[in-house]
């Protein structure tokens, strides 16, 4: 029996992201399992995978370069061995005549033998020159153009990041993107304290979350309290925010809880699990069937009740007092976990976006009692899906911001315009943003 090939799994994988919009990180662990890799052959196949996702971009840039073809003229499955190969070759300490040979045998057996002379060819045009140099070859002296492709990033996204942190810090924040995270954990309150999670897990307590612990890597799903519910597998970005709704200070009665887009049950459970230790009850709604059955599953035994059904339409007028609007959004906060979201989002996604973003502030704004807390929250950095969307609602009256001191008095670096934002190369963390808001009206 033949030993299972990491490189085809990864290759397969990378099809169906690229062929049927298929997600890496359902896609890669379904066909780890299935071709049973042991634990080094799957560690390669991960970093095949996600790497070559994550380096779209600049991959095929250099590799129309060396092919001096327009990528569109050949066969996708044939690009997608050969954006592999480029890979292992630019981006690995991977062998040229160990990268090349692997990938044609590939393209052999799972495109076609005959374009394997061009696999070939291509690939040894490619190992010439190293990513630096390929990079400064390409280079077009528009210096947003050229950031895109030494990063591999679309173009629009280096300027949206710019607009936000500036010139200097802008190479460093998508440098941060390219950078597979480590898995963060959250120790639920009341279930398990995070150092006994540590000391459980050989993890290490976070910095910035009371309930974060950070793992080194492996199959987190496999640890005994996250498969009980003890704990769950969460961003410290994302606990952070959570955790500042239910400490924000507020008069008055502290009862109702509410979570306006719960899917798929991170912050619900973590919001539940405090709101158990006072007390209160979390409403958790959800508009997507199947996601709304992960929050049950993720908030089981919690006083967590699940609707679903759209967020912008839930509830009576003031019956909450503490609000969540985890809004969706372009997610462009999180690409270091998700490889290949970076060239599937476009700008003109932004105005849909925004407009569902300030309808469920609003209606959380309606939802919350005088006095009662809004907590505004996107995994995103992007000004038209964050501090605009709270400006326009501060415009229309009857709200004040609350500083958002639990975050930014222990966080450096987190104050954004009276607001909060996190960074990957600041923090360690998703670029959550969050604004805590008051109904004064």
């Amino acid at each position: 029996m033949s030993r299972p090939n990491p490189r085809r799994v990864a290759f397969d994988a990378i099809r169906a992201v690229s062929a049927e919009d298929a997600y890496a990180n359902i896609e890669l662990p379904r066909r780890l399992r299935a071709a049973g890799l042991d634990a080094r052959d799957a560690r390669l196949a991960t970093e095949l995978t996600y790497g070559t996702l994550r380096s779209l971009g600049t991959l095929e840039a250099i590799l129309a370069a060396a092919s001096g073809r327009d990528l569109r003229d050949l066969q996708a499955d044939l690009v997608d061995a050969l954006c592999l190969g480029a890979y292992q070759l630019l981006y690995t300490r991977v062998p040229v005549h160990a990268a090349v040979s692997t990938t044609v045998s590939l393209v052999k057996a799972a495109v076609s033998p005959r374009v394997s002379g061009l696999a070939n060819a291509v690939l040894r045009k490619v190992a010439a020159h190293d990513l630096d140099t390929w990079a400064d070859r390409l280079a077009s002296g528009d210096r947003v153009a050229d950031l895109a492709l030494r990063h591999a990033h679309p173009e629009w996204v280096v300027e949206e990041f710019e607009a936000v942190l500036g010139p200097e810090e802008l190479p460093s924040a998508l440098e941060a993107d390219n950078v597979a995270p480590p898995v963060h954990l959250c120790a639920r309150p009341g279930r398990i304290e995070r150092d006994d999670l540590a000391a459980k897990t050989g993890g290490t307590p976070g910095r910035w979350s009371p309930h974060a612990v950070y793992l080194p890597g492996g199959a987190p799903g496999r640890i005994k309290a996250v498969a009980v519910g003890r704990a769950g597998v969460q961003d410290e970005g994302s606990q952070l925010v959570a955790a500042a709704l239910a400490n924000a200070p507020m008069d008055g009665p502290d009862a109702a809880w509410v979570d306006l887009c719960a899917g798929p049950g991170g912050k619900t459970a973590l919001l539940g699990s405090l709101a158990a230790q006072r007390g209160a009850t979390v409403d958790a709604v959800e508009i997507a069937p199947h996601r709304a059955e992960l929050v049950t599953k993720a908030t089981k035994g919690l006083p967590v009740t699940v609707h679903t059904g759209d967020g912008r339409d839930f509830g009576t007028d003031g019956s909450a007092d503490r609000v969540l609007v985890d809004a969706p959004c372009s997610g462009l906060g999180a690409l270091r976990r998700r490889p290949e979201a970076r060239w599937r989002k476009r700008r003109e996604d932004m105005e849909g976006l925004s407009r569902l973003q300030r309808e469920l502030l609003g209606a959380a704004i309606g939802l919350v009692r005088p006095g009662g807390i809004v907590a505004y929250v996107t995994c995103s950095p992007v000004r038209a899906e964050t501090v605009e969307v709270v400006s326009d609602l501060l415009r229309s009256g009857g709200v004040e911001t609350v500083a958002p001191q639990v975050i930014t008095d222990s966080v450096p670096g987190a104050s954004r315009d009276g607001f909060v934002q996190l960074w990957p190369q600041r923090h360690g963390t998703d670029a959550m943003f969050l604004a805590l808001l008051r109904r004064i009206g």
